[in-house]
């Protein structure tokens, strides 16, 4: 299992937001609004010591509204700490970070921009994600809006850097059961728990599967901290993405 090697993309982001603001982010919770580096959580509840980096070949970008990077409830904070090649950008309407072109640019990488596809035409709409051992070798890149709802339909809508990407419109029954915040329409999924499915359909399973069990754990951290609750580390999602991890460590060790 790879170790993680400084701070990784959204913390990144997170830092560079902070230098501009004019005043202080103050997130509640934690004795004065202590709150660990690494997790954002209290430091009672740290999740560090559980944060599976996983060695997977699909990317993730995430392209983040103004503030998104300073919530403590933002997943695309969980995204990063799980998946080795997520990359992080600030959105903003008036100009893009030339780093951002460069990477959707870049010939290893093919992008797809997760959306809806209700509201994109039909002819730039796909379903599924080309397999990694096609002829172009390229690596599939999944561009997620990291925003509220309303906020990301501006940013696809004011975007047009983005408007000659496939759109992956992703198909699922299953019902979000993210706990942190709800979005008014149950179908929404928040980011880690798209990332999960775009995962998944890169044939990435376990990758996807230890993503939402990480998920998992992290809101029942972020819970019990906030509810001023003791974490149970043999509950069943901890066993589970224990279960994982062991798993994951044993295929490389028969490889």
């Amino acid at each position: 299992m790879p170790s993680p090697s400084g701070p990784h993309a959204v913390s990144r982001l997170r830092s560079a937001r902070l230098a501009r603001s004019s005043k202080p982010f103050l997130a509640r919770g934690g004795p004065r609004g202590e709150r660990c580096a690494g997790c954002r959580l209290v430091p009672s509840h740290c999740l560090c010591a559980l944060r599976p980096l996983l060695p997977v070949r699909a990317g993730v970008c995430l392209l983040m509204a103004d503030i998104e990077p300073l919530k403590p409830s933002n997943t695309g904070w969980v995204v990063a700490e799980v998946v080795a090649d997520t990359f992080a950008f600030g959105w903003a309407r008036t100009e893009v970070d030339p780093a951002l072109l460069a990477l959707l640019a870049d010939p290893q990488w093919q992008p797809y921009l997760v959306f809806p596809g209700e509201f994109v035409d039909a002819e730039r709409v796909v379903s599924d994600v080309q397999p990694l051992e096609t002829n172009t070798g390229k690596r599939p890149l999944f561009v997620l809006l990291d925003a509220t709802w309303p906020e990301a339909r501006k940013m696809f809508r004011k975007s047009p850097y983005l408007d000659k990407l496939p759109v992956l419109s992703l198909q699922s029954e299953q019902l979000s059961s993210y706990k942190l915040r709800r979005s008014q329409r149950d179908a929404h999924f928040c980011t880690s728990e798209v990332a999960a499915l775009c995962l998944a359909l890169a044939g990435e399973v376990h990758a996807a599967e230890t993503l939402a069990a990480y998920l998992d754990v992290f809101t029942d951290h972020y819970l019990r901290a906030k509810q001023q609750l003791p974490v149970d580390g043999d509950d069943a999602a901890h066993q589970r993405l224990r279960a994982l991890a062991h798993s994951q460590h044993s295929c490389f060790d028969s490889c």
